[in-house]
């Protein structure tokens, strides 16, 4: 005869308990997988399906400019307007397409040509004296040379590491190309298609500007959050100053009449108003994350800056010393680029896409 040991009741509890607790515990893991599932088919969709801008009562949407696929990502980075036409480089797969703006067949794929080329292409400047325009390309470590009529290729000059930004100077005649790594910049004679100089910097550049009242370039320098000012002429930087509280100065625009430079500052989402003159920030505004580039449409005294978290800010500079946000506007994930046209004073702004087709948000002031 066998007797029911005393233990056996509390054993087959603790077994009841642990497999109740498993039991949650699958559950509690399926839940938030679901979750995780979800939200990531979410962001896939959000990326993949870029919506309307949000809307705003001092700009309007006018809608997109489609441009050809390139790979299943596309990130666009500079724009460059010129002569009714709008230059964009396609980063990811290296091309540089030109869109020939006209009210007819403005959002139309059928006046768009394509230059194509390798990965991690950035600025693009044009010589119309010359007819000629240069892109720089960081992977190849070049700066290419080819007809901005046709986007024919006319050329490759190799160049130090890490070419980004590019800037024409028509007072100099030559071409400025900063690189972020060396922390230098390369000086390019348009007509012989050649390097005739270089300028160490003291920082890492990120966009320069040229100002026609000094004559001087205005150079951001990312790494320690400083502004240099360059006399191409000479090969030399003659000046730098802090721009705190900037951190991470990246696009940077200039108003020659009030001697003011605007720099949008990537690692903590600010616009400084920087004094030319005084050589001092005298103003700072919190305007969308991740901001990029900044542009000045210097008939409405508007500041547009964009930023890779998707928001356009708007700013209106009421005097030299005063400025306002205007509106914020909501555009998509890695519509970090924009330029404004000083003609027709609409702003394009270039988006990244996922597995669709890469495209230009075209916007204008509400009257």
């Amino acid at each position: 005869m066998f007797t029911e040991s005393p233990n056996a009741a509390p054993t087959i509890a603790v077994k009841r308990r642990k497999t109740q607790a498993m039991g949650r515990s699958i559950k509690m893991s399926l839940t938030v997988a679901v979750l995780l599932i979800g939200m990531a088919l979410a962001t896939l969709a959000y990326l993949v399906y870029p919506g309307i801008p949000s809307k705003s009562s001092v700009m309007t949407f006018e809608g997109f400019i489609e441009l050809p696929r390139g790979g299943p990502l596309s990130v666009l980075d500079y724009l460059t307007l010129k002569d009714g036409a709008l230059f964009v480089t396609n980063e990811t797969s290296g091309a540089v397409f030109k869109v020939t703006l006209d009210r007819e067949t403005q959002f139309s794929s059928d006046n768009i040509l394509q230059l194509p080329g390798t990965g991690s292409t950035h600025g693009v400047v044009l010589v119309p004296e010359q007819n000629i325009g240069f892109v720089t390309r960081s992977d190849e470590n070049t700066v290419d040379v080819f007809d901005p009529a046709n986007l024919q290729p006319l050329g490759r000059i190799p160049v130090a590491d890490d070419p980004d930004a590019i800037l024409y100077i028509p007072s100099a005649n030559l071409v400025y190309v900063a690189h972020g790594d060396p922390k230098l910049a390369t000086l390019i004679d348009p007509e012989k298609r050649a390097t005739v100089g270089t300028i160490q910097l003291p920082g890492k550049p990120e966009f320069p500007a040229f100002d026609s009242g000094s004559g001087l370039l205005f150079q951001n320098l990312e790494d320690i959050n400083f502004v240099a000012a360059i006399d191409v002429g000479k090969r030399s930087v003659v000046g730098q100053w802090p721009l705190a509280p900037c951190e991470g100065p990246s696009g940077v625009a200039i108003d020659s009449e009030q001697r003011r430079l605007f720099a949008v500052c990537k690692g903590n989402a600010k616009l400084v108003v920087f004094d030319l003159e005084k050589h001092q920030v005298i103003a700072s505004l919190e305007i969308g994350g991740g901001p990029d580039s900044v542009a000045f449409d210097r008939d409405l005294h508007r500041i547009y800056t964009a930023g890779k978290t998707g928001t356009m800010t708007v700013i209106q500079q009421d005097g030299p010393d005063a400025y306002r946000i205007l509106d914020k506007i909501h555009t998509h994930y890695g519509a970090h680029t924009l330029t404004v046209d000083p003609v027709s004073h609409k702003v394009f702004v270039a988006y990244a896409s996922l597995l669709r087709h890469p495209r230009i948000a075209v916007f204008s002031p509400t009257p």
